[in-house]
């Protein structure tokens, strides 16, 4: 038995954004084809390499089968905030990212994180969507991911808002 398959082929719109305070924020992926949105729970470092995947095959896109993106193919800053509903159908396990050639777009496929006995059964969403449609995701992506906690210097740990203790100054500073 395989789980259920939600196609959206084309989206009309596509986003990446993320709802919460820094350090308990929510990543959320949502697609939308017309009045039917599907919103999914991802996590901040899947975004992260999400984006980057998006611009490297981009550039071999650029190189394989150049094209330029138009100003009108990318979406509108107001098109990539979330929007209703919120609630995320399923979180996201495992990503893919694929190219359609007969069709010049780009394929995202997000399956249900299961439990290994129940893999069999998982959902999966596939987005279509076009060049500047990603284009845009993966830049509105690293924007948002930015956006949260910053790094220590030290141990590349995220500081919370009340500092954190580094593990590389053996517990005896407190980074702020």
């Amino acid at each position: 038995m395989t789980g259920e398959v939600l196609e959206m082929h084309p989206v009309t719109r596509i986003t990446i954004d993320a709802i919460g305070p820094p350090g308990q924020r929510v990543f959320l992926l949502q697609a939308s084809q017309q009045a039917e949105t599907i919103t999914l729970k991802i996590e901040k470092e899947q975004a992260q390499v999400l984006a980057h995947s998006i611009e490297q095959l981009l550039e071999e896109l650029a190189e394989r089968f150049p094209r330029p993106i138009s100003k009108m193919e990318e979406p509108l800053a107001s098109e990539l905030m979330l929007r209703e509903p919120i609630e995320p159908l399923f979180a996201v396990g495992q990503m893919g990212l694929g190219y359609d050639e007969s069709e010049d777009a780009l394929v995202l496929v997000a399956q249900e994180l299961t439990l290994e006995e129940e893999a069999a059964t998982a959902r999966v969403a596939r987005f279509w969507a076009t060049r500047g449609q990603m284009q845009a995701i993966s830049r509105h992506t690293l924007e948002v991911v930015a956006m949260g906690r910053p790094i220590c210097p030290l141990c590349s740990r995220p500081i919370d808002p009340e500092g954190h203790f580094c593990p590389k100054s053996n517990g005896r500073e407190r980074v702020h």
